[in-house]
């Protein structure tokens, strides 16, 4: 089920997301990340009011960034794990600003409780929150405010 409008949410995971699973279990967890995916789909579509997911994961900034210009203005909202991006990439932060949805940045870890280099985001600025070290909880923490978002906006 989608929202009146037929929405969706946009779902980006940035650089070495797709190594998850593998990739320090001891950090990011054991889940791979389509199962992380799948799950937020099954999570979004049951709620009220439900919604779909359009995801993609990329380890290059600009398939990012062209997937926000493209997808975004139609989007309900985004929820954007953007990895390593985070901390130094002016250009993600530009074209999420740009596309003025609602946007929940999500970590797997504690951004905020490991290397200082990680501590800042400056993709943060211009999104509504920040979910870190939740684990794979963070996506549907995320999509749980979204509905409410949408709800606030659309239904009202």
């Amino acid at each position: 089920m989608t929202t009146a409008n037929g929405g969706h949410v946009l779902v980006v995971n940035g650089p070495n997301l797709n190594t998850l699973g593998t990739r320090e279990p001891s950090i990011y967890g054991t889940r791979t990340l389509d199962s992380i995916i799948e799950e937020l789909r099954a999570h979004a579509a049951n709620g009220s009011p439900g919604f779909a997911i359009d995801a993609i994961q990329s380890n290059h900034e600009g398939v990012i960034i062209d997937f926000l210009h493209e997808r975004g203005p139609a989007a309900l909202g985004l929820i954007i794990n953007p990895g390593a991006l985070s901390h130094y990439s002016y250009a993600l932060r530009d074209a999420i600003s740009g596309i003025r949805k609602p946007t929940i940045e999500v970590h797997l870890s504690n951004i905020h409780a490991r290397e200082p280099f990680r501590h800042t985001s400056v993709t943060a600025p211009v999104a509504n929150g920040i979910i870190a070290g939740l684990g794979a909880r963070g996506y549907l923490l995320a999509a749980d405010w979204m509905r409410a978002e949408i709800v606030a906006k659309t239904f009202v």
